[in-house]
């Protein structure tokens, strides 16, 4: 699907956004930006690019627009340089139960970092559909900027006795829950004799050709 001028604009609006201040514009700030009457117009065009598979809307989010990138394999690993980034695929993480994460390379993509915040540090390759109403599907590539420190409430790719999972981190004041974003799932509770870290903060995915 062929996108208008005014859609690649607002795409790249988007992008912009997501890397200068970590979070997509919302409707009514596109609307402003591109001199739309009304939110309708905004509407129309979101709905086009979510045809056309670029982006994923999150519903009851106001600002619930997730960028979607399909990407073919690059080789090989090269320095990065200032446009681009070129991520190893380590493995695979679960959007279900902890499974565990090889952590050989399976291939490497080239990426524009703007389409990321903040910059990730390597790629891993889901399993399941627990995150889906976070739309992160069965076998999309997500990415991973890896940092030991997360608050409640972040997407995390967390490590329990040796296996990794892709969850919503909550922070109790006497436990940690990682929830799924699917209500078939239960949520997974930390045990205090289970060895427990965070590997990364997730920070956007793509979606590799099928």
């Amino acid at each position: 699907m062929d996108l208008t001028d005014t859609q690649q604009a607002i795409l790249a609006l988007i992008a912009e956004r997501i890397e200068t201040e970590g979070a997509p514009p919302s409707q009514t700030e596109i609307a402003r930006a591109f001199g739309f009457k009304g939110v309708r117009a905004a509407q129309y065009h979101l709905e086009a690019l979510e045809q056309a598979g670029v982006i994923r809307r999150v519903p009851g989010q106001a600002r619930g627009i997730r960028l979607v990138h399909s990407v073919e394999p690059a080789h090989p690993i090269v320095q990065d340089t200032d446009d681009a980034l070129r991520l190893p695929i380590l493995g695979r993480v679960a959007a279900g139960s902890p499974i565990g994460a090889d952590a050989g390379t399976d291939d490497v993509v080239l990426m524009d970092r703007a389409f990321f915040a903040p910059a990730p540090d390597y790629l891993l390759r889901v399993k399941g559909d627990s995150m889906r109403d976070e739309g992160i599907f069965d076998g999309d590539l997500v990415g991973v900027h890896r940092t030991r420190d997360a608050r409640s409430g972040q997407i995390v790719v967390a490590r329990i006795d040796d296996e990794i999972t892709i969850k919503l981190l909550k922070i109790g004041k006497d436990r940690i829950r990682l929830l799924p974003r699917n209500p078939d799932y239960a949520p997974i509770e930390v045990l205090p004799d289970q060895d427990f870290a965070i590997e990364g903060l997730y920070c956007g995915l793509v979606r590799p050709n099928r």
